[in-house]
């Protein structure tokens, strides 16, 4: 009993303090904000993690990453919270109550059905590894991170990412009625584990939530561990499932089987509609690209009428190519491959090129287009007070390996094998 006092403080505390509980309460137009990143809850974390723990203010809590030193000392904290209220509600209170442990678990399994909705819908949709974009295409390998690897392994297979999406939507589904509940925890649990693997392998910032997922799986097949093992592991005859009804008669269950049925398919809609949305969104696979998409090579360059190598130039004209993606960004490529990142407007009529830089409001710089054929351009133009000159050849993306690979039933024999 005391386990699972603590089960339910602690879960619902973590629920509430991240991502978890907003999944659950989602409207349209609306969703719950991680309670943990706005008062009280936050001034509590600071609170502790400077007078306590000893950290220097400022403390970044948003972002993509759940494992920055803030979100360490705000789950120390909750944690420490979850056993001193166990152990004074036990205190106080030592009588079983059932009704609680069936809407608890009703909570879990529908906290985790949002959880695997939300990032499963992600990879149907490809959103959460968008395919490799061309400044990906053209950095070295040994310059990546671990976690800009585990980005680019995934977004390169498009069908792995979506069949592991898929993966964990049939888990969220599992996990809407009582009758396919162990089923579905039994998938998400494996789901879970590979992804909570990925993220301490390649160093990714989403260990904690996604350990928090492996436990709420775990509590879920607790009760059906007997039985698990019995089947599993034993070659023995498993009983019945123990877990009780949430109502007392037949009618109230079906209305309740209905209404999480229900409720699973608004999830699902929400979440296919964020996702949707992302794929189109600045960053996503179906956002705009640029008029000049490309990675285009400088063939050759002149600076102030001076035709010359980059590699003699000032370290900001080392230039070997320019790199045309999203709309409104430019990307330089140095010779020592580092990347000049610029703001880019480019006119309607697709002559005239604007950069900016975003540290600056004063800054900018113009080049006039000339497309002499599909995969050549000249741009002319002035920037840093120098006349510059670019003659670009286009490069075509079915030069690059990674793009031109494909699934083959046989392979032909390895060009570098001895």
């Amino acid at each position: 009993m005391v386990r699972f006092k603590f089960c339910v403080v602690y879960f619902t505390l973590y629920a509430a303090a991240t991502q978890v509980l907003g999944g659950v309460v989602l409207l349209p137009g609306f969703q719950l904000p991680a309670l943990g990143n706005i008062w009280p809850m936050r001034n509590v974390t600071l609170w502790i993690a400077e007078h306590i723990v000893g950290l220097t203010p400022p403390l970044r809590y948003t972002g993509n990453s759940g494992d920055t030193a803030f979100h360490w000392v705000q789950t120390a904290w909750l944690l420490l919270a979850a056993i001193v209220v166990t152990a004074i509600w036990s205190a106080l209170d030592d009588t079983d109550r059932p009704a609680l442990r069936k809407w608890f678990r009703v909570f879990v399994r529908f906290a985790l059905a949002a959880q695997m909705f939300y990032y499963g819908m992600a990879k149907v949709i490809p959103t959460q590894f968008p395919p490799p974009n061309l400044i990906t295409l053209i950095e070295p390998v040994g310059s990546a991170s671990l976690s800009d690897l585990l980005w680019t392994f995934i977004g390169a297979s498009t069908p792995y990412q979506m069949v592991t999406g898929l993966a964990e939507m049939l888990a969220g589904v599992l996990l809407l009625t009582p009758q396919t509940t162990m089923l579905g925890a039994l998938i998400g649990i494996v789901d879970m584990l590979q992804v909570f693997l990925l993220n301490m392998t390649y160093d990714f910032g989403l260990k904690q939530i996604s350990l928090h997922l492996l436990l709420m799986f775990a509590f879920l097949l607790a009760p059906d561990a007997r039985r698990l093992l019995n089947v599993l592991v034993l070659n023995r005859r498993a009983e019945p499932s123990s877990e009780r009804p949430l109502f007392a008669t037949p009618r109230a269950n079906r209305i309740a089987l209905v209404a999480q049925i229900a409720f699973g398919v608004y999830l699902i809609a929400m979440f296919t509609s964020l996702s949707t949305r992302y794929f189109y969104a600045a960053g996503g696979p179906g956002a705009p690209r640029s008029p000049l998409y490309g990675i285009w090579n400088v063939e050759q360059m002149s600076v102030d009428d001076e035709v010359r190598p980059a590699v003699v130039n000032d370290y900001d004209r080392r230039w070997r190519r320019v790199i045309f993606d999203a709309p409104d960004v430019v990307v330089f490529q140095r010779t020592d491959d580092s990347l000049a990142h610029y703001g880019a407007e480019l006119t309607t009529d697709g002559r005239t090129l604007a950069l900016s830089k975003r540290n600056s409001r004063t800054w900018s710089a113009h080049f006039t287009v000339e497309r002499a054929s599909a995969n050549r351009m000249i741009l002319a133009g002035e920037m840093d007070h120098y006349r510059i000159l670019l003659q670009l050849q286009l490069v075509e993306l079915d030069t690059f390996r990674l793009l031109r690979s494909a699934f083959r039933w046989v392979r032909p024999p390895d060009p570098f094998a001895g």
